[in-house]
């Protein structure tokens, strides 16, 4: 039901029917509605799914003992996770405290993977965690038109030129100043 869900809010829009999930999942509107009262609270859900799945990332990441293969790894597994297709519902629904509590945790996590690449010289030293977040909330959403094969080969040979790009030394100065944390989270409402 709940990748069902994904599925629905992030090719139709959050403004889809919770009876569009209900049939992409094969199951009745009561169903549905026994395991979650509202579309809110089934966006929380997801949200806080989404969330957990980024700490898994950033701590395979850590495992990986290259410290670009590790960051390249988290990149890549957020990206297929589609991490960031839920991001256009920041602000829209309330943020509940698990949900708080584990993207502080995802912060945190992805805080050291990227820390570990710059210490190790490999990562552009004018990049920084937010920035590499919202380039995967970028790749995580669906592409425009309907679903074809060939839109995830595009996909990942983006990836590759946008990992490039993050590669240190960098050649282009990043214009602007870097996302702060205050900005990122003001999006989903104020933390507790």
């Amino acid at each position: 039901m709940l990748r069902a869900a994904h599925e629905v809010f992030t090719t139709q829009g959050f403004d889809a029917p919770v009876s569009a999930i209900a049939k992409q999942a094969g199951v009745g509107m009561g169903s549905l509605y026994r395991r979650y009262r509202t579309k809110e609270e089934l966006l929380q859900r997801l949200c806080l799914i989404a969330m957990e799945r980024v700490v898994e990332a950033a701590e395979a990441g850590l495992a990986e003992p290259d410290p670009w293969e590790g960051l390249a790894l988290y990149v890549r597994t957020c990206v297929a996770n589609r991490a960031g297709a839920l991001a256009p519902v920041a602000g829209t629904i309330e943020v509940t405290d698990e949900m708080w509590r584990v993207s502080r945790r995802a912060d945190e996590v992805a805080e050291q993977v990227v820390a570990r690449a710059h210490e190790a010289g490999v990562l552009r030293s004018d990049v920084t965690m937010l920035d590499i977040s919202l380039l995967m909330e970028q790749f995580g959403r669906p592409a425009a038109g309907p679903p074809r094969p060939e839109h995830e080969q595009v996909k990942q040979r983006l990836l590759a030129i946008a990992l490039d790009g993050l590669r240190a030394p960098g050649r282009t100065e990043l214009p602007g100043e870097a996302p702060t944390l205050e900005w990122y989270e003001r999006r989903w409402g104020t933390p507790p």
